[in-house]
C-alpha cells in the first residue's frame, strides 16, 4: 500500500500498485490498469483493490513498414514511439499534450490533439484490442467482432476491461519537423477568428489564452498552427527528443499564485511578435511544451493542481466562451496554461470527449473550496450550452452536472454491466461520476 495520485497530485489515495511485464496474468484480480499516471484527477486511482501498472509491458509485437500498422503491448509509451518511428517515416496519427502516456492510456482516454478538427481522436485509428474483461475472459476484439465493447472501451477510462495489447494504424509523415506559424492577437473575438482561420488551412492548430487579461483585452492570446515539414524544408537530421531540466522539489504553494501567473502570462504574451511568424520548429515544443521540464507538476506545490477541460458545441450561443473567461476572471481562476482548440465531429467511442465545436482547457492551482466553486460555475455554463467535460482531466465535477452533460452514460453503463456484471473494475472517478446510483 502506498499513496498514489494523478498528475495533478489531487486527490491522493492509499492503494496497492502492482508492476508486471505479463499483463495477461497480472490483470487477474486487479481493479484497474494504470499507465504512466498522467491523467490529472482520479481516473487512474483504484476505488478498491490493486492498480496494475503497465509501464513494464512495453514491447513492440509487430510492425508492417509498408502499411504502418503497429501492434504493441499496452504499456508502450508515446515517447518511445516518437523515438523509434518518425525516423522511419511514421508517427502517431494523434498526439495529446504530453508524450508520457501509454498506448493503453491513449485508448482509455481516447486522446485528441491539435489536429482533432481534421483527424479525430486516437480511437479512430485503433484496429484491434486484446483485453481482459471484468468477468475474467481474455478477448481479441475489433469493431466488427464486438462493436459495443470496442466503442465503449474507446474513452471508457479503463473500466470496460484491462487493455493488454493495442493494434493501431500509424500516419506516414515526410519528416518529424514542424512547419509552424504563430500569431499574437489582442482580444477574444480576434483570437477565435484567427483560430478558425488557422484550423481551415492547417492540420494542427491551437490557441493559448491569457486568463488574467480583462476588459477590452479579455481573451487575448497566441494562435499557433502548423503541419509536418516536407523533407526539403526540414533539417537533414531527425529531431532529438530531450528534457532541458527538472523541478527538483516541491515549490511553496504560493509560488504559482495570481501575481506570478499574471506576470508569466504578460511576459509570455509579449514574447511573441505582433505580426504572424512562420518557421520550421522542433516537434517537442510544438506538441509537448511542458515535457521539456521534468516533474513540472511540482511547481504547484504539495496542494497540487487540477485541470479542467470542456467543449462547447458549434450550435451554442457565441457568447459562451466570453462567459467562461469572465467566470475564470471573477472567481480568481488564473491559469498559466489555458488552451482553446477547434474540435471536429464526435468520434466512435461511446464516451469520447470531443464534439464539433471548441474546447477550453485550464490548469488551476488547487485551493480548497475556491476551486470547487469555480468548477461548479464553469460546469453550469457548459450544461446550459449542452457541452461536456473531459474525464481524463477532471477531479471536481459533481455527479448531477455530469449527468446533465452526458446522455450517453446510460448506454455505456449497459455495455459495462454486460462484460463486468459484478463491477470488479472500478476507479475513484467511476464511484464519483459514472457508477449507477444504488
Amino acid at each position: 500500500m502506498k499513496e498514489i495520485s494523478g498528475w495533478g497530485r489531487y486527490p491522493v489515495v492509499r492503494a496497492e500498485e502492482r508492476e508486471a511485464e505479463d499483463l495477461e496474468s497480472a490483470s487477474a484480480g486487479a481493479a484497474l490498469s494504470r499507465g504512466l499516471g498522467r491523467s490529472y484527477g482520479d481516473a487512474s486511482l483504484p476505488a478498491h483493490g490493486a492498480a496494475l501498472c503497465t509501464r513494464r509491458a512495453d514491447r513492440i509485437l509487430a510492425f508492417d513498414p509498408d502499411s504502418g500498422v503497429l501492434r504493441a503491448e499496452a504499456g508502450l509509451s508515446l515517447r518511445a514511439l516518437n523515438v523509434i518511428f518518425p525516423a522511419r517515416g511514421w508517427a502517431s496519427p494523434v498526439s495529446p499534450g504530453t508524450q508520457y502516456v501509454t498506448l493503453g492510456g491513449m485508448v482509455a482516454s481516447d486522446v485528441h490533439g491539435k489536429n482533432h478538427h481534421v483527424a479525430g481522436c486516437f480511437g479512430e485509428y485503433v484496429r484491434a484490442l486484446r483485453m481482459r474483461v471484468g468477468d475474467g475472459r481474455v478477448l481479441e476484439i475489433d469493431e466488427a467482432s464486438e462493436p459495443d465493447l470496442f466503442r465503449a472501451t474507446l474513452g471508457g477510462m479503463g473500466l470496460t476491461g484491462h487493455i493488454l495489447e493495442v493494434e493501431v494504424q500509424l500516419e506516414r509523415i515526410p519528416s518529424f519537423w514542424i512547419r509552424g506559424r504563430s500569431e499574437r492577437v489582442g482580444d477574444l473575438e480576434e483570437l477565435l477568428g484567427a483560430l478558425a482561420a488557422a484550423s481551415s488551412r492547417s492540420p494542427f492548430a491551437a490557441a493559448w489564452v491569457d486568463t488574467t487579461a480583462r476588459g477590452a483585452a479579455l481573451g487575448r492570446g497566441i494562435v499557433t498552427s502548423g503541419r509536418y515539414a516536407e523533407a526539403h524544408e526540414a533539417p537533414a537530421s531527425p529531431p532529438q527528443l530531450r528534457e532541458r531540466f527538472a523541478v527538483p522539489f516541491d515549490l511553496p504553494g504560493w509560488f504559482v499564485g495570481p501575481w506570478s501567473i499574471r506576470a508569466f502570462n504578460t511576459l509570455y504574451f509579449h514574447g511573441y511578435r505582433a505580426n504572424a511568424v512562420e518557421h520550421v520548429i522542433h516537434p517537442q515544443p510544438f506538441f509537448y511544451p511542458l515535457d521539456q521540464v521534468r516533474d513540472w507538476n511540482r511547481l504547484y506545490g504539495r496542494r497540487g493542481m487540477v485541470q479542467y477541460q470542456c467543449v462547447i458545441p458549434t450550435h451554442a450561443d457565441p457568447a459562451t466562451f466570453r462567459r467562461l473567461l469572465e467566470v475564470v476572471s471573477r472567481l480568481g481562476g488564473a491559469s498559466p496554461v489555458s488552451v482553446i482548440k477547434d474540435c471536429g465531429s464526435q468520434g466512435r467511442g461511446t464516451l469520447s470527449f470531443p464534439m464539433a465545436g471548441m474546447s477550453l482547457a485550464l490548469d488551476l492551482p488547487y485551493r480548497v473550496g475556491r476551486t470547487e466553486t469555480l468548477v461548479d460555475a464553469l460546469n453550469q455554463i457548459v450544461v446550459a450550452a449542452r457541452g461536456r467535460i473531459y474525464l481524463t482531466k477532471d477531479a471536481l465535477t459533481r455527479r448531477d452536472h455530469f449527468a446533465a452533460m452526458e446522455p450517453r452514460l446510460a448506454r455505456w453503463n449497459e455495455v459495462r454491466r454486460k462484460w463486468d456484471p459484478e463491477r470488479k473494475l472500478s476507479s475513484a472517478l467511476a464511484q464519483r461520476l459514472l457508477d449507477p446510483t444504488p
